[in-house]
């Protein structure tokens, strides 16, 4: 089991929402270079994960790892928060 538990995907990102209870979406911010132009562009993909005390913040660093589905768009779960918004 616990090998198992060691294959599941993990993110850093930053929280940009914590309206939702007991939720929060995060974003992770990678740089990619265009293929064709050479330029660098920022994607961002969002990710909508369960935080169990409803302790984050807009702004803070997390970390999130994949879980089971808890709701229909929610299948990630807050591991901890490295840095706590200014």
């Amino acid at each position: 089991m616990e090998d198992k538990r060691n294959l599941r995907k993990e993110r850093i990102g930053v929280v940009t929402s914590n309206k939702m209870d007991k939720s929060i979406v995060v974003s992770q911010v990678t740089k990619v270079k265009h293929p064709l132009y050479g330029k660098f562009v920022l994607k961002t993909k969002k990710f909508v994960a369960h935080d169990e005390k409803n302790d984050c913040n807009i702004g803070d660093t997390v970390r999130i790892h994949e879980t089971r589905p808890l709701s229909k768009t929610k299948n990630w779960r807050l591991v901890e928060i490295i840095e706590r918004a200014k």
